[in-house]
């Protein structure tokens, strides 16, 4: 009796972690619309629209009496987004850790985030520091929210599970991605049927990211459960900002190993979410591919992205997650060099270029989650994914101001484009020196099989 007990205890634990777990991956189906519709199709090329409308004759706006190239004011945007989830971050996971009541914080950036971008719908005319604003806000939420929701994994997953349930979670995403990618071509292509503007179809796109980021955020809210912090070391006051990042770097430098494998994340990561986030300026400015054209690629990269995540997923379990995103930061520097050759006005190739780009996409993201979970200190979690989250979805900074300083000196967005394969080299070299074996004995976990 006593073993059928035990038995049933661990059937009823198992399934119990796949109901969480279900829950976990729909955060990605909610929040990765935001990422697909505004900040990689359609909210570059329309505030970048919106800028030039409001540009003097030299082709400048004047955010706060500051000169800047209205191409630019999009890639700018992004880059000061990420100093607000940097103040931000930090003091979050820090008092997530320490109070173990994940899901308000969660809820907060959820609704936060999903609200700012439904406002989006009043962007319009020559109001792009409204638009500005309204980034700035999303973005810093969803860095917020995707860190307290990464914290999880490796709650809600014992070891030998995380490489594929990552990989899973991305995949909902990128599903999730496709599916409102579909309608959004529809509408947009079709605006004049419905009876709407291009302007009012994109804004109406834009909007529905954050009904539907909203509407979807409860199935996660509902099935993951908050924990009590196993963290039993001295409790320092949650300090503000910049503060509080100080607290969790030292608290960082006691697994040197760990925080080489976040350097070398930052730095590569960077790479893969500037172009992201800038690859809808490259086609339409650069290429001279119509909005149409955008969408449908970017729905390319969503499918093929799904398949890729799930097949970089099994690859890692012969040959380990570290080589396989070692393969698949090579594979981004080859497509970011063959992108620089795109002829304009050939959307056959540029269809090319996004296959390339989805093929490894959700692989290299969800394999680096898996991996970093492994190297996080029980009861420190919450507190280092704020660091991870950082240079994840969009949030990073270095890369889109490279960027735009690239476009805003040459004037060339070929340049720009082609300047990014410098955090693939550099993030491949430093990955390439973290012994991740001992990073996971050191951090106090046990070590996979398979890594």
């Amino acid at each position: 009796m006593g073993t059928d007990t035990v038995r049933a205890g661990s059937a009823d634990e198992a399934a119990d972690r796949r109901r969480e777990q279900r829950g976990w991956y729909f955060y990605d189906w909610a929040c990765s619309v935001y990422s697909t519709s505004v900040l990689t199709v359609f909210l570059g090329p329309y505030l970048t629209s919106v800028a030039k409308n409001a540009a003097d004759p030299d082709g400048y706006v004047h955010p706060l009496g500051v000169p800047v190239r209205a191409g630019s004011f999009f890639a700018y945007s992004v880059s000061l987004s990420v100093i607000v989830a940097v103040l931000v971050m930090p003091l979050v996971g820090a008092a997530a850790d320490r109070s173990g009541r994940k899901k308000p914080l969660l809820a907060a950036a959820a609704y936060t985030g999903a609200a700012a971008t439904t406002g989006m719908f009043l962007l319009g005319g020559d109001r792009y520091l409204l638009g500005g604003v309204l980034l700035v806000v999303a973005n810093a939420a969803a860095a917020v929210g995707t860190m307290l929701y990464n914290s999880y994994l490796p709650q809600i997953a014992p070891p030998e599970e995380r490489d594929a349930v990552s990989s899973k979670g991305w995949a909902f995403g990128y599903a999730a991605g496709a599916l409102v990618l579909v309608a959004n071509l529809v509408l947009y292509t079709g605006h004049d049927s419905f009876g709407l503007s291009e302007s009012a179809a994109v804004r109406i796109c834009l909007a529905s990211a954050g009904l539907w980021w909203g509407a979807f955020a409860l199935i996660p809210l509902r099935r993951l459960r908050d924990r009590r912090s196993l963290d039993e070391g001295p409790k320092e006051a949650t300090a503000p900002g910049f503060r509080q990042l100080a607290v969790t770097v030292r608290g960082m430098r006691r697994h040197p190993l760990t925080l080489a494998f976040l350097l070398a994340y930052l730095v590569y990561n960077d790479g893969i979410q500037t172009v992201i986030s800038q690859a809808s300026i490259y086609g339409s400015e650069e290429l001279g591919l119509g909005q149409s054209t955008l969408i449908a690629a970017v729905l390319l990269v969503q499918v093929l992205a799904v398949a890729g995540a799930l097949a970089l997923g099994r690859i890692a379990r012969v040959y380990g997650a570290k080589r396989t995103i070692l393969g698949s930061l090579v594979a981004w520097a080859v497509v970011l060099g063959a992108g620089y050759f795109l002829p304009a006005g050939a959307p056959v190739w540029f269809f090319v270029l996004a296959s390339g780009i989805g093929l490894v996409l959700g692989g290299s993201q969800a394999l680096s989650r898996s991996l970093f979970s492994h190297l996080v200190p029980p009861g420190k979690e919450a507190e280092y994914f704020s660091a991870y989250e950082m240079s994840d979805r969009g949030m990073s900074w270095l890369g889109p101001l490279l960027f735009g300083i690239t476009y805003q000196v040459t004037g060339s967005y070929r340049d720009a484009i082609i300047s990014l394969v410098a955090f693939f080299v550099i993030g491949f070299a430093l990955l390439a020196r973290v012994p991740v074996r001992r990073a996971i004995s050191d951090a106090g976990n046990p070590v996979p099989e398979r890594i």
